[in-house]
């Protein structure tokens, strides 16, 4: 059992079917969605002069008169079919699952004793997590939720605004209506600063919801033992004097957090098997569980697990959205995975619950080639190396540009005695050319996943293929690599 303390989670040990899955997809969903106009709508809506509030202004009204509690009620999810999504998520590759439990909106997606704004008493009056959570069961997948409630109580503190200019200028936004401060928060102190500094501050020291916080996630553990718990965050939470010594008391609240999901977990399996996500690049910090890196990657293998997440567009479903290709997104992947990483992607949903079109075509793709190469991912661990060549994925906040692949970039994973080895670039070539093999290991064989056996010559460790004619080259080619014993 787990102490909450950084010495004690710091012997936190990553399960198993983690280092497995590789693959997840993520259901980022709830009523922010309703508009499908995009990313943070529930806090740009208050903003004057932000697209987002002007479309709101034309198509509900104002803010002071529309405000997002009645948005919330606009979301239906009348066509959500979570068993059909999971069946298509599965054939896609995917071998966990992630729910969205609230954003930063402070919308619960689940049954809730601490927030009567959840989805089963406003808007769908359904318990979007838990129907998730069955669907998942049915193919055994390992289920997770993603909680971004830490950093709402300074991130929402649009809603205590007003017009500066305009019909409606000086008119307060409904977040300043008594009747709706638990849903809005009760925080004036990120709107407004006796200092006159920006009061766009990340962090609190507002106790009571920092109670409140870990009061929630102990009700989520509860109810729904989450495999996964994932914080949009740095390990909740953290002051503003980074120079606290004692660093239990700093992140207490977080620890309090891991500690209770690990004990959980331990209780109902006999051993932890719970994984806590979170975004802190201090390996002292961030191995009391598992390190989050959004819509960017690490520079090469690190030596515990990680996992990369992305979305194919943006994070709420938007009309304007534009999708990554479906071999943009397997890049991702098997660049994550010769890391020692995981993918876990981003579907947007519709607020009906359903997906568009291109969302289909890019998971029948995905679909199409997890059939035959789903054995170089699943259940996989990185190589000496991750790969080689002249080409790498940009390391720069979030920037997810397409790698321009070279006829020399390869990733490479392997399982037992097998190395797989991703051809980044399998366009217009007869030959691959490896060169990080050792002399000493001589390659008995060698196929091509989906073709069977290929040629090749070895020669002081370099290894060169024939690669056969009319394979597939839009998405990378998987050669499996045997060695002598």
């Amino acid at each position: 059992m787990f102490d909450a303390t950084f010495e004690s989670l710091r012997n936190y040990q990553c399960p198993e079917w983690f280092r497995d899955v590789k693959f997840g997809i993520w259901s980022h969903w709830g009523p922010q969605s309703v508009p499908m106009c995009g990313d943070w709508y529930a806090r740009n809506m208050y903003i004057q002069g932000q697209e987002q509030y002007e479309y709101h202004v034309r198509t509900y009204g104002h803010p002071s008169k529309f405000g997002f509690k009645d948005i919330c009620a606009l979301w239906k999810a009348e066509k959500f079919d979570p068993d059909a999504l999971m069946e298509k998520y599965y054939k896609a590759g995917a071998r966990y699952f992630v729910a969205q439990a609230s954003h930063h909106d402070h919308f619960f997606n689940f049954a809730s004793k601490y927030n009567r704004f959840n989805s089963t008493q406003v808007g769908p009056h359904k318990d979007i997590c838990g129907l998730w959570k069955a669907a998942a069961k049915k193919y055994d997948l390992p289920f997770g939720m993603t909680e971004h409630i830490g950093a709402s109580f300074s991130w929402w503190r649009s809603n205590k605004g007003y017009d500066t200019y305009g019909p409606y200028k000086g008119v307060p936004y409904d977040g300043n209506d008594p009747a709706y401060r638990d849903f809005y928060h009760d925080n004036y102190e990120h709107f407004t600063r006796p200092d006159g500094k920006d009061a766009c501050i990340w962090l609190t020291k507002n106790e009571r919801f920092h109670e409140y916080w870990l009061n929630v996630m102990k009700e989520i553990i509860d109810n729904y033992q989450p495999d996964l718990l994932y914080s949009d965050s740095w390990l909740p939470f953290e002051e503003e004097n980074h120079m606290v010594a004692d660093s239990n008391n700093l992140y207490r609240y977080g620890l309090q957090a891991a500690a209770y999901l690990y004990n959980s977990s331990e209780r109902l399996h006999g051993s932890n098997q719970a994984i806590y996500t979170q975004k802190h690049r201090d390996p002292s910090i961030y191995r009391i569980g598992v390190l989050d890196i959004e819509r960017s990657q690490l520079p090469d293998i690190c030596p515990v697990p990680w996992q990369s997440e992305t979305c194919i567009g943006g994070w709420f479903y938007d009309k304007k959205a534009h999708y990554k290709t479906p071999r943009h997104v397997l890049d991702i992947l098997i660049d994550s995975i010769a890391k020692n990483g995981t993918l876990l992607l981003n579907i947007p949903q519709r607020p009906d619950g359903t997906i568009d079109e291109q969302e289909e075509w890019i998971l029948s793709e995905l679909a199409k080639w997890f059939a035959v190469n789903a054995e170089a991912v699943h259940g996989t661990r990185p190589f000496r190396v991750s790969g080689e060549g002249h080409s790498c994925v940009v390391i720069d906040g979030f920037r997810e540009d397409q790698v321009v692949w070279q006829e020399d970039d390869f990733r490479f994973v392997t399982k037992g005695d097998i190395l797989y080895a991703y051809i980044m670039k399998p366009q217009g070539r007869k030959t691959a050319v490896i060169k990080s093999l050792r002399e000493e290991e001589k390659v008995c064989s060698v196929e091509l996943l989906g073709r069977g056996a290929l040629s090749f010559a070895q020669h002081s460790g370099v290894l060169v293929v024939d690669l056969p004619d009319g394979r597939d080259e839009e998405y990378p080619n998987v050669l499996k690599i045997r060695f002598e014993k």
